[in-house]
């Protein structure tokens, strides 16, 4: 689809500085930008590139000042990452193939009522009592459980499996290779140094508008619920463990674990790789940096980093003194030998 800056200008309420008649028809970044193509400036450290970029037109803040000159028309905006996903959510729109009805082969259990307008991909799986809300879409290879819920807008992307009983809210996507509701990881030691597995007769409740990264896992309950809450965002490849409960809007990168009956309270940012004990609380509002190390709660509106997490200034004094550990070690062991000598000349 192929916009001017002035159509553009108007649907994301910016302001064109440059010739408002430049056309675009696609979406690059603004390193690797050619002519006809939109970009963005969002972040300081690329600003040497729209200098050079071949980009048509860069969408860049309201108070950006230029050091040099730029040939692209510019189109002024509040907030230019988030005008960049605004308008490649319309693309996407426009890009997507519309898929409804049912492919075959694939089983829908009798009595499961499926609407006009939703779609199941070839060799999905759709067990009894299963209810589907309005344009659901389920993909090619999905596994859906007895009694599942899948509530209005639903997106299971090829081979999602949703276990028995767990019920996905409104406009929820689940991408590729996610298990929901497996087992959570119980088992009971005895006398014999063995371990009895612990029934997990719980569900997965994941409440709307959740995006689930592929390949991501969150076990069931033993009792009650694992709950993903509003608005949460979770990367590839996360482990959700039994009873755990994440806030509202809290948005969790890839390879993160956090163990059973953990509660991480709304907005929180996490980073890749984190690690959270078990039975624990976490505040609202922090920041979580990756590979850092939770064992408690740190409060509200912390900034965290390391093993265990830190306040990330005192993280940052804590490097630059184990970078200098070699040189104190030498000038001690030097001291030691100028001690000793001293004694032995008495």
């Amino acid at each position: 689809m192929e916009l001017t800056a002035a159509q553009l200008a108007e649907m994301v309420n910016g302001v064109v500085e440059g010739d408002a008649l430049t056309r675009v028809s696609s979406y690059s970044k603004i390193e690797e930008a050619t002519p006809g193509s939109l970009t963005f400036l969002a972040n300081a450290k690329y600003e040497h590139f729209i200098y050079t970029t071949g980009a048509s037109i860069v969408l860049v803040k309201k108070d950006f000042l230029p050091e040099h000159p730029i040939s692209a028309t510019l189109i002024r905006v509040d907030n230019p990452y988030e005008t960049i996903a605004k308008l490649l959510n319309i693309a996407a729109q426009y890009m997507a193939p519309e898929r409804v009805g049912i492919e075959t082969p694939s089983y829908v259990s009798e009595g499961v009522e499926l609407p006009d307008d939703v779609y199941v991909g070839a060799f999905a799986y759709i067990g009894r009592n299963v209810k589907i809300g309005k344009s659901v879409k389920i993909y090619p290879q999905c596994y859906v459980g007895d009694n599942v819920v899948l509530d209005d807008g639903v997106t299971l992307y090829p081979g999602v499996t949703v276990y028995h009983d767990c019920v996905v809210g409104k406009r929820c996507t689940i991408h590729s290779g996610t298990v929901v509701g497996a087992d959570g990881f119980g088992f009971a030691p005895n006398e014999k140094g063995e371990y009895t597995k612990i029934a997990q007769i719980g569900n997965v409740v994941i409440e709307d508008d959740v995006e689930i990264g592929a390949n991501t896992t969150i076990d069931r309950a033993t009792m009650g619920s694992t709950r993903i809450r509003r608005g949460v965002k979770l990367d590839n490849l996360i482990q959700v463990a039994h009873n755990v409960e994440v806030g509202e809007h809290t948005v969790i990168a890839a390879q993160t674990g956090i163990a059973g009956s953990a509660k991480i309270g709304s907005h929180n940012m996490i980073g890749g790789q984190v690690g959270f004990a078990g039975h624990i609380t976490i505040g609202d509002y922090n920041q979580i940096g990756a590979q850092s190390g939770i064992h408690s709660n740190p409060g509200n509106g912390k900034v965290l980093l390391g093993y265990p997490a830190v306040d990330a200034r005192q993280f940052m004094k804590q490097s630059a003194y184990i970078k200098n550990l070699g040189d104190l070690y030498n000038t001690v062991r030097e001291l030691k030998k100028e001690i000793i000598a001293l004694k032995e000349n008495k």
